[in-house]
This record gives structure tokens, C-alpha cells and sequence, in this order.
């Protein structure tokens, strides 16, 4: 069989998608085709991949799978592009959808422009803050915005938070490699993170804006993660870096995120389509 996709990104967060609401899932090996598409020589190059399945609860259902197959509960720059998929290919036109993820239902309003969803606003839903749940290992209680984490030689104070998934979130002065690349990818594999972690390093700037970069469980450094952006948000209005609202800039663009607190996180941001294509039967059934 052949299998249509499109190439779409948050941000520059780019996942292939595929419309699977009337294909069987298990004819397919999702994890094993997420590690295929991801790859850039063997591939189409990407984060990851996305499936769009029927509703469970919603309208329709999404499942993520990181570009090594691992399968990641929430997606925020991945969801606002499901969205777009939805509406842009006829699968929906209503503007506000309800969609099922490892995470929950998640409520998805689309910004229309010339008849294409060019904007989303997410609520995200309330953060998870108790440790157990996120899960992260200590011994405080909730919340978690001021730990002590021992990284080799260093120590570092962090929040953590989860969006569904769990988050390390780290402020510092200054976001360099060295703290990255070499730092982020020990952190993610923690002990203290039982199921790993994605790993937000964070920079304050003026005006409730904060700049961050970081490094995604099961993908490494992206240009930008909607998921660790509201857990950054959360940390900073946590820390009372922040009220209700910021602005946070990524790798890929801004994301604009919103917490009243005692209710869910909202976050805003673009969804871009980059390509469609199809996978043609020889690429599906071959070795490579």
C-alpha cells in the first residue's frame, strides 16, 4: 500500500504526519516507521512522527512517537499541527476541535486565514506538579521549582513540571552548548526522572518574555517544544519570575503562553505546512 503524508512544523518542531482514520494501525509498525521517516538520508528527515487516528472521547485521536520510536505522551507544537491537518485536508471544518492524546483530551481553536488554519490556541490543561505524577523522585513537596539536582560534578536548581510529559526546567544566565548539548542529554536519563525527561534551559529577559532552548527526550535539541514551553511558563509564574502570562522565545519563533493559576495553560502559535507526499509501497515493505 501506498501512505500519503505531510511534512508540517511548529516553529520549526517538524513531524511527518499521517492519516490513519481509516487505516487499521496495526498494519502498521508505528515506532519502527517514526525512526524511518525521522531519518534524513534514509527518510524524509523530521522530529518524529504523528498519526491522526478516529476520536476515542474526541474528534480524533493523535499519537507522537519521537524520531528514535519512542512514543511520547503530548505533543504541543505537534498538536496545533494536527489541527491545521485536520482542517486543511477536509477532514474536519470545525474550528475548534477536541483531540484525544496520551495526555487526555486536549481542545484545539484554529485561526482561519484564505481558508487554511494558520494559528492555534491550546488548552493544554492543568499542570501536574505533584512529584509522583510527574514522575520525578524527591522527597519535597509539590511544587517543585527549587530542587537541588546533583549532574555529575555540578548541581543544579530546577523545577519539575508535567504538560502530560515531564519537563527539567533550568533558569540560567546564559544558553550555550556546553549546557545543551553536553548537560541536557545526562539530565534527560537521569535517575531521578524514571521515565526520562525533556530539559528546558531557560534565559530571563525584560517584559515577562523568556528565551529557552531545549533538549527533547527521545529526540535531542529542537527548535522548539510547545510542551516545555508551558512547563517553562508554569516554573517562571511558580518562581514569580512571571503573573499570569509570557512570552517565550525559542529556537524556531514564539510561543505565547497563558496560566491563571488553579486552571489549565494555554498556549498560541503558528502551524506551518512545509510538503505532502506518499510513501510509496517499495519504501514501505523494504529494508531501508
Amino acid at each position: 500500500m501506498s501512505l500519503p503524508f505531510a511534512k508540517m512544523h511548529g516553529l520549526g518542531n517538524n513531524y511527518i504526519y499521517v492519516d490513519l482514520t481509516h487505516t487499521p494501525p496495526d498494519t502498521l509498525d508505528l515506532p519502527a516507521l517514526a525512526r524511518r521517516v525521522s531519518d534524513v538520508n534514509f527518510g524524509v528527515g523530521s522530529d518524529g512522527l504523528i498519526a491522526i487516528l478516529p476520536g476515542r472521547t474526541g474528534h480524533f485521536t493523535m499519537r507522537m512517537f519521537n524520531a528514535d520510536g519512542s512514543e511520547a505522551q503530548m505533543c504541543g507544537n505537534g498538536i496545533r499541527c494536527v489541527g491545521k491537518y485536520i482542517y486543511d485536508h477536509g477532514l474536519s471544518k470545525e474550528r475548534r476541535l477536541l483531540i484525544d492524546t496520551g495526555a487526555g483530551v486536549r481542545t484545539v481553536e484554529l485561526e482561519v486565514h484564505a481558508g487554511r488554519a494558520v494559528r492555534a490556541r491550546v488548552d493544554m490543561g492543568p499542570p501536574i506538579l505533584e512529584p509522583k505524577e510527574i514522575p520525578f523522585i524527591s522527597d519535597q513537596p509539590a511544587p517543585i521549582v527549587n530542587e537541588c539536582l546533583d549532574v555529575g560534578d555540578q548541581t543544579f536548581t530546577i523545577a519539575a513540571v508535567s504538560m502530560g510529559n515531564p519537563h527539567c526546567v533550568i533558569f540560567c544566565d546564559q544558553l550555550t552548548d556546553e549546557l545543551v548539548l553536553g548537560v541536557g542529554p545526562h539530565i534527560e536519563r537521569h535517575e531521578r526522572f524514571p521515565q526520562r525527561t525533556n530539559v528546558e534551559f531557560v534565559q530571563i529577559l525584560d517584559g515577562g518574555r523568556l528565551r529557552m532552548r531545549v533538549w527533547e527526550r527521545g529526540s535531542g535539541e529542537t527548535m522548539a517544544c510547545g510542551t516545555g514551553a508551558c512547563a517553562v511558563g508554569v516554573a517562571a509564574i511558580l518562581k514569580g519570575i512571571a503573573r499570569y502570562e509570557v512570552t517565550v522565545e525559542l529556537l524556531g519563533g514564539e510561543l505565547y503562553v497563558e496560566w491563571p493559576q488553579g486552571r489549565s495553560v494555554y498556549m498560541t502559535g503558528p502551524a506551518t505546512e512545509v510538503l505532502v507526499g506518499e510513501f510509496t509501497n517499495e519504501w514501505l515493505s523494504g529494508d531501508r
